[in-house]
C-alpha cells in the first residue's frame, strides 16, 4: 500500500475543509469551536483509499494568521500539496505565507484548487486561474494542474482527485525501511484507553507493544495499541497517519513537536548547522537574531547565528547558520525548518538541516566547503565525510545517531574496526604512526624485544577505542604484536660485543650460585654496564628463560631450579616444614619462604597449614 499525505494550504475561509469533506466524506473540524466559528483552528484529518494500491491521508491545516503555527504543526509531514484558492477572492496574505511555507519545507508535488467556482462566472475562474499561473511562476506549482472546483455542486472533483492520485503516484513514499519517528501532533486521553499521541509516522515502522523513546524527555514507553487511519491495527508504516495509546505517562507529560522513535537510538540536541533561505519579502537578519523555528510538529525559540560571519543576511539572501535551540530536539540531517520572527510574527525564512554533530570551526577556517560537501552528500557520503573528520573514526551507534542512516556499508574510503568505522587516509597515517613509534622504541631499547601494546597505544593513539587500536596493529604490515608488546618484524636482538661479556658474566653468577643465590644489584655492578642496559640484559635472559624470577630480591638459574624439582621428586608424597626445606636445600629463611610460595604456585608443592607435601 502506498501512504501519501496531502496537506492543505491556503488563506482562512476559502474552503479547503469544506474542499476535504467533499472529496473523503470525512469533516476535518474536530473541536466544537470550530465548528461554532466556522474556520479551522487546529489540525483536521481525513482519509481516502484511491484504488487497491494507494491510500491518500489528509492534514486540513488552519489558514487564519493566528493559526499559522498549528498549520506548520501540520505542514511538516506533508508529501503533496492541495493549494487553495478561493475563485471570489484570489490570492490573500495568507496565501501567500502558505505558499512560501510549503516551498521552504522543500514540498515538491502538489494541485491547486480553485474553489468556490459556483459562485462566480466562469470567466473569473479563468482570471483567477492566471493570477495563480503568474503567481506560482517558476516554482513546484507552476506545472501543477488549477482546478476549478466547488465542494457545493461537485463541480471539478473528479478532475481534481484525478491529479491528486497521480501527483501522488509520482512523489517519492515516505521510507518505511528506516528508523521509525513519529512527530507528535496531538496529545489526549481516550477513556479505557488512556493516554494517546498522533501524528504522521515520517519514516520506519511500530508495532504494538514495541518500546519507544519520547524525545527529548527520554523516557522509554510502551505502545499498548495502534491505530492508522482510525482503525486498530497491528503495525504503523511510515507516510500514515497514526494514534499511538501509550502505557504508563499522562497526556500532561507530552507536548507537540515531541517525537516518539526507537529508543537509545538518537539523540536530542539542543544546535544543529543548516542552509538557511531569507525570504525577498523579509527585512534583513542579523546575526544573532532570535526568532520562533518550526520543525516537524515542534515550535521553539532559536537563535540565528551566521556562521560565515557576516553582520546581517540580506533579504533573498542564503546562508550557512547555525540554529541555537532554546530546548532540545530530536533534529537528522535531511529534516527541514521554518524560521519566523518575533514581532511581528510572520514567516521570514526557513532551510534544510544538514549537521547536527556540534563542529567547531577553527578561526580562519572556511565554512562553505565543508558545508556544501554535506549539502551535496548521499546518506552513504555523509557518513564518510563525518568519520573522515574524525583522527580515531566513529562508533556505528554514533553514526546512527548523528545522521538517521542504518545500513552503514564501508566502501573504498572507509575500514570497520569492530563497531568502528577509520577514514582509510586516516587509518593509513596512525598505521605509519604505530611503526614510527616502534622504530624509535627499538633504537632506545635495543635489548627488549619490544614495546608494551599500551605503552604504544599511550604514545601514539591515547584517546582512541580500544578496539581501534588493536585492529591497526594487527593490520599494520611491519608490525609483529605478540602478547603484551609490539615489535618490527624485521627486529632481531644483536648485542654489542661488551654485551655479549656482561650477558655471559650474569649467566655465570647465577649459574655458579645454585640456590645461593647472589644479590641482584651486586651481580648486575659487576657488569661493567650502566644501569639501563645492565637491567635490560637481565631482563632478556628471564624472557628467554635461563633465569627465573622468584621475586624481586630472589632470582635463580633454570638449573638451579631443575635440580631443586629432581630432589624434591624424590621424596613425593613427602610432608614437611620450612626446616626440613631449609636443610635440604640450604638456603636462609629469607629466601626459603618465598621459594616455596613459588614452588605452590607452579605445583610442586601444596601447603597444608604449617607444613607443606610434596605433589610433583
Amino acid at each position: 500500500m502506498r501512504n501519501i499525505i496531502v496537506g492543505t494550504a491556503g488563506h482562512i475561509d476559502h474552503g479547503k475543509t469544506s474542499l476535504v469533506r467533499a472529496l473523503t466524506g470525512i469533516d476535518a473540524d474536530r473541536l466544537a469551536e470550530e465548528k461554532r466559528r466556522g474556520i479551522t483552528i487546529d489540525l483536521g484529518f481525513a482519509h481516502l483509499q484511491v484504488g487497491k494500491d494507494l491510500r491518500l491521508g489528509f492534514v486540513d491545516v488552519p489558514g487564519h494568521e493566528k493559526f499559522v503555527r498549528n498549520m506548520l504543526a501540520g505542514a511538516a509531514g506533508i508529501d503533496v500539496v492541495l493549494f487553495v484558492v478561493a475563485a471570489d477572492e484570489s490570492i490573500k496574505p495568507q496565501t501567500r505565507e502558505h505558499f512560501d511555507i510549503c516551498r521552504m519545507l522543500g514540498v515538491r508535488a502538489g494541485v491547486v484548487a480553485i474553489t468556490r467556482a459556483d459562485l462566480v462566472d466562469p470567466e473569473l475562474v479563468d482570471l483567477v486561474r492566471l493570477e495563480v499561473e503568474e503567481f506560482v511562476a517558476g516554482s513546484f506549482l507552476e506545472s501543477a494542474p488549477k482546478i476549478g472546483v466547488s465542494s457545493v455542486t461537485g463541480a471539478g472533483l473528479p478532475e481534481l482527485l484525478s491529479a491528486l492520485e497521480a501527483a501522488s503516484r509520482n512523489v517519492v513514499a515516505k521510507p518505511s525501511a528506516g528508523r521509525f519517528r513519529l512527530p507528535v501532533d496531538r496529545a489526549f486521553t481516550m477513556r479505557g484507553f488512556g493516554s494517546v499521541v498522533t501524528g504522521t509516522t515520517i519514516s520506519g515502522t511500530l508495532r504494538r507493544e514495541a518500546q519507544v523513546e519520547l524525545y527529548p524527555t527520554g523516557r522509554v514507553l510502551r505502545v499498548r495499541g495502534l491505530q492508522v487511519y482510525g482503525e486498530a491495527s497491528d503495525v504503523a508504516r511510515a507516510g500514515e497517519r497514526t494514534a499511538v495509546n501509550l502505557a504508563d505517562i499522562e497526556p500532561g507529560d507530552i507536548e507537540r513537536g515531541m517525537v516518539l522513535s526507537e529508543p537509545g537510538v538518537f539523540r536530542a540536541v539542543s544546535a544543529f548547522d543548516g542552509q538557511m533561505d531569507l525570504l525577498p519579502t523579509a527585512k534583513p537578519l542579523k546575526n544573532g537574531a532570535p526568532v520562533h523555528l518550526h520543525m516537524g510538529s515542534a515550535a521553539v525559540e532559536a537563535e540565528v547565528r551566521l556562521l560565515e560571519k557576516a553582520p546581517t543576511l540580506e533579504a533573498g539572501g542564503r546562508a550557512w547558520v547555525r540554529i541555537i535551540l532554546r530546548q532540545p530536539l530530536l533534529v537528522l540531517p535531511g529534516d527541514r525548518f521554518i524560521v519566523r520572527m518575533f514581532s511581528p510574527v510572520v514567516t521570514i525564512g526557513g532551510g534544510e538541516v544538514m549537521d547536527i554533530s556540534g563542529f567547531r570551526y577553527r578561526n580562519g577556517e572556511g565554512v562553505a566547503p565543508r558545508m556544501t560537501a554535506l549539502a551535496a552528500a548521499t546518506p552513504a557520503q555523509l557518513v564518510e565525510l563525518l568519520v573522515a573528520e574524525r583522527e580515531y573514526g566513529l562508533d556505528k551507534a554514533s553514526l546512527i545517531a548523528l545522521t538517521g542512516v542504518s545500513d552503514i556499508s564501508p566502501g573504498a574510503k572507509l575500514e570497520v574496526a569492530g563497531d568502528w568505522y577509520l577514514d582509510t587516509e586516516r587509518a593509513s597515517g596512525l598505521r605509519a604512526r604505530l611503526t614510527e613509534a616502534v622504530k624509535e622504541f627499538h633504537k632506545a631499547n635495543s635489548l627488549l624485544p619490544g614495546v608494551p601494546r599500551q605503552d604504544l597505544k599511550g604514545r601514539v593513539m591515547q584517546a582512541a577505542a580500544q578496539d581501534v587500536f588493536d585492529y591497526l596493529l594487527s593490520s599494520a604490515k611491519d608490525l609483529v604484536p605478540e602478547g603484551e608488546v609490539v615489535r618490527l618484524k624485521t627486529h632481531r636482538l644483536a648485542l654489542k660485543q661488551d654485551e655479549e661479556k656482561a650477558r655471559a658474566a650474569i649467566v655465570g653468577a647465577f649459574e655458579a650460585a645454585g640456590l645461593s643465590t647472589p644479590a641482584v644489584p651486586e651481580v648486575l655492578r659487576t657488569t661493567g654496564l650502566d644501569a639501563v642496559r645492565a637491567k635490560s640484559l637481565l631482563q632478556l635472559l628471564l624472557r628467554e628463560g635461563q633465569l627465573v624470577k622468584i621475586t624481586d630480591d630472589l632470582v635463580l638459574h633454570a638449573t638451579a631450579l631443575a635440580g631443586l624439582r629432581n630432589t624434591l621428586s624424590a621424596k613425593r608424597g613427602e610432608r614437611f616444614g620450612v626446616s626440613e626445606f631449609k636443610e635440604w636445600t640450604g638456603v636462609s629463611r629469607k629466601y626459603a619462604i618465598p621459594l616455596l610460595e613459588y614452588l605452590d604456585r607452579e605445583r610442586i608443592t601444596r601447603r597444608e597449614g604449617d607444613a607443606r607435601i610434596i605433589t610433583a
